[in-house]
């Protein structure tokens, strides 16, 4: 009978699930790569990080990923997400969930569409294995006034019908953040419900009342400023003066806008954001999407690649805001260019009075051209454009969201305890923030999607975009 001899090294090999060998850790938090680094999983933790040739001595694992000449960093947060347009395109929206994470992005943050109980669904059935899709973490219906132009709302009238929402949220839906927006909703009531959400313990974003200075906001305890519009509007030298004006009906929406961006003052705009940081609040810029909206009178979206991932009901949706800029004149299509690098310009200032940016995309239903998946990547490379650093833009994606959730210590770095969210990157994204782009492959709860598994997702996404794109062609015959 043939003996067979193990050595005592590995003998004492631990066991594990995958084996990422000889691979460049990228250190976001302190902006710096890592070189000739193993790193080991178990199940959807990170158990063991360290020289490649002492974890080989160490470990053993089910699966080997080379990661020679390769890059890793923590799985990428999309933090202002959509899902919306009907119950008819539930099926279309929830095609799009395995999108991120063909392009690396593991956990997404919906900012409230008008299909809240789908997404509710979507999120447990993720968090059960269920469904295939990124972490989902959801504000559920948002809060509005009465009447309001957007779907899928808790409609508040009084105090009370706001104590009765953040009820619901909170018990019955169990949010993982309040959205409160101002189609209708009365500018006293926006900030009682910023006060009642913080003393319930609950994360705030939202869309402030024009009526409203942002700082009444901030003071109020909102705790992420969605879209860059607003940051600059507290930058804006007479802001209080203007919202007075609103708030009485001396001006018009148009007016007001139109005074804020001619109000810009450097000085203001710093002491605003220093108190933005003094109070923890952050700011999702959403920056991407403006752009593409300020630029769709010269940039022709109509052969995108990206459309054969997107169904037809949805590429419906985007029609509403192409049709609104193509009636802008051309003062108001010069007004639009200048606006977004007006806006683009407080990014550094923003860094450099200590304000956490989020990486967030507004993708989804009816903002045209702004896709899912691949728009993260996009909104990192325009955040390089007005003036962050590469690191920068990468911490924005990758630890800012974890850090807005207080899930730091779970997310945004590769060590031993940390969640098995990973990007294998061909290039080196502290060098070039494009090679967030060059994905070689994505884990996912401890799961490995190589390259081939990826592709494999986009084909299978193609392919039912395309059966329901027959569908419609038939439908229209």
């Amino acid at each position: 009978m043939l003996a067979i001899t193990v050595s005592p090294a590995a003998a004492k090999q631990q066991n594990a699930d995958v084996l990422i060998r000889d691979v460049t850790v990228i250190d976001v938090e302190h902006a710096r790569p890592v070189a000739g680094q193993a790193v080991v999983l178990r199940g959807k933790d990170i158990v063991a990080v360290g020289p490649d040739a002492r974890i080989a001595r160490e470990w053993r694992a089910t699966r080997t990923v080379d990661g020679k000449r390769r890059f890793l960093i923590p799985g990428l947060w999309d933090m202002h997400v959509h899902f919306g347009g009907g119950p008819e395109l539930v099926e279309e929206n929830k095609a799009l969930l395995p999108l991120y994470i063909a392009y690396g992005i593991t956990t997404i943050r919906d900012a409230s569409g008008d299909l809240p109980d789908q997404v509710l669904a979507w999120r447990g059935e993720i968090a059960d294995g269920k469904l295939f899709g990124p972490h989902l973490l959801t504000s559920g219906a948002k809060i509005e006034g009465l009447a309001p132009v957007w779907k899928g709302t808790i409609e508040t009238g009084s105090e009370a019908d706001v104590d009765r929402a953040l009820g619901r949220l909170q018990q019955r839906d169990k949010v993982d953040f309040v959205k409160i927006t101002d189609s209708t909703l009365k500018p006293e009531l926006f900030l009682y419900a910023l006060r009642q959400a913080k003393a319930r313990g609950m994360r705030t974003s939202g869309h402030i009342p024009m009526a409203l200075t942002v700082g009444q906001a901030v003071d109020a305890g909102i705790s992420s400023i969605e879209h860059l519009d607003y940051a600059f509007k507290a930058g804006v030298k007479d802001e209080e003066q203007i919202a007075a004006d609103f708030a009485a009906g001396r001006i018009d929406r148009a007016e007001a806008n139109r005074r804020l961006a001619a109000g810009s003052d450097p000085a203001t705009a710093m002491a605003a954001y220093r108190n933005f940081a003094a109070k923890g609040v952050f700011v999702t810029p959403t920056l991407n999407g403006s752009r593409i909206i300020a630029w769709l009178d010269s940039e022709d979206h109509s052969k995108d690649a990206y459309l054969a991932y997107i169904g037809p009901k949805l590429r419906k949706t985007y029609d509403w805001r192409v049709q609104r800029a193509a009636q802008a004149d051309a003062a108001a299509i010069a007004a639009r260019h200048t606006h977004i690098d007006r806006i683009g310009a407080i990014l550094p200032m923003l860094q450099k009075a200590g304000v956490t940016i989020i990486a967030g995309t507004d993708a989804g239903f009816l903002n045209s051209y702004n896709y899912p998946g691949i728009g993260l990547h996009d909104e990192m490379s325009v955040f390089v454009k007005y003036g962050l650093t590469p690191a920068q833009a990468l911490a924005a994606a990758t630890r800012a969201g974890p850090a807005w959730f207080g899930k730091l210590d779970r997310y945004g770095a590769i060590r031993p305890g940390m969640a098995a969210d990973l990007v294998l990157l061909d290039r080196n994204p502290l060098q070039d923030i494009a090679a967030t782009r060059a994905i070689r492959t994505v884990v996912m709860n401890g799961k490995v999607h190589d390259r081939l598994a990826l592709d494999s997702i986009l084909t299978a996404a193609r392919n039912k975009v395309a059966a329901w794109n027959a569908v419609e062609a038939k439908r229209a015959d």
